[in-house]
């Protein structure tokens, strides 16, 4: 079903009047067990589409929060291999939450595009970011996600400029990942009275649902972008409660999914009273 999935539930979010809430987790953090129970318990925290990092040894894009993270998977021996059947694993007991992978392009180089998209897409996964992919090389990955029915979503920033957003969102399909801020994930803060104008130019452009990510740590800040956006991306926030529950020894999977949850419920409730949907 893959790009389906991803379809599907943006049209049922519409239907709802309401932003999704997409969750960002990386795959192995802090360990194989610990991350599949956070996966298996992240619908039902509420979120609507699951972003699944992959680690990799030089994430360029992340910030502090999530390159401990990868590393932290990685230490507990965490590949892409493992990754997808992390997804499959998932899937059995799953069948509609999309899950998109984020991550780089080093290790899908080394797997090769045409077998890791008929593998992914065979693990259940719905669709990629690759955040060192651009445009003018992506050619060959998108093909190969194209024959197996995966979305590749890109990434559009404040500094793209027209002519450039037209050829960001050329092959992208699903959603397009709108970063609100300059910079690493996790480190600024993102601003809905900034945001809102580039995501609407971003949806005309595309003609696809723009969630919103970088930049959104707090309830009261992913309640005021989900008023704007289609979708709000949270990550730096719940991997930091991975870190912070194994240095207070608490658990990793019920303090993860409490955060999530209660991000979940101000991203579902925050356009209560507005006479339009976004």
């Amino acid at each position: 079903m893959t790009t389906a999935r991803i379809d599907a539930r943006f049209a049922r979010l519409k239907q709802e009047g309401r932003a999704g809430f997409v969750a960002y987790v990386m795959a192995g953090d802090p360990d194989r067990e610990t991350a599949l129970k956070i996966l298996k318990g992240l619908p039902a925290a509420g979120a609507d589409i699951i972003e699944l990092g992959f680690p990799f040894s030089d994430p360029m894009a992340e910030g502090p929060p999530i390159q401990r993270a990868a590393q932290r998977a990685l230490a507990a021996g965490m590949n892409l291999k493992g990754v997808l059947e992390l997804a499959a694993e998932f899937r059995r007991g799953d069948a509609d939450t999309p899950i998109i992978l984020m991550g780089y392009m080093n290790p899908l180089l080394n797997w090769g595009f045409a077998a890791f998209a008929a593998d992914a897409a065979a693990a259940g996964i719905d669709g990629m970011i690759v955040v060192d992919c651009p445009p003018e090389e992506a050619a060959p990955l998108a093909d190969a996600l194209d024959a197996n029915s995966l979305s590749l979503i890109r990434l559009a920033t404040p500094t793209s400029d027209d002519a450039r957003l037209a050829t960001i969102v050329g092959r992208t399909s699903g959603f397009v990942y709108y970063v609100s801020v300059a910079g690493v994930t996790g480190v600024k803060e993102a601003d809905a009275a900034a945001v809102a104008p580039h995501v609407e130019r971003v949806r005309r452009a595309s003609g696809l649902p723009v969630a919103v990510g970088f930049g959104i740590k707090t309830s009261e800040r992913a309640a005021a972008i989900a008023k704007v956006a289609d979708a709000v991306v949270v990550g730096s926030a719940l991997v930091d409660e991975v870190a912070a529950a194994r240095e207070r020894n608490e658990d990793v999977t019920q303090r993860v999914l409490s955060k999530a949850e209660s991000l979940a419920k101000s991203v579902r409730f925050a356009r209560d009273g507005q006479s339009t949907a976004v």
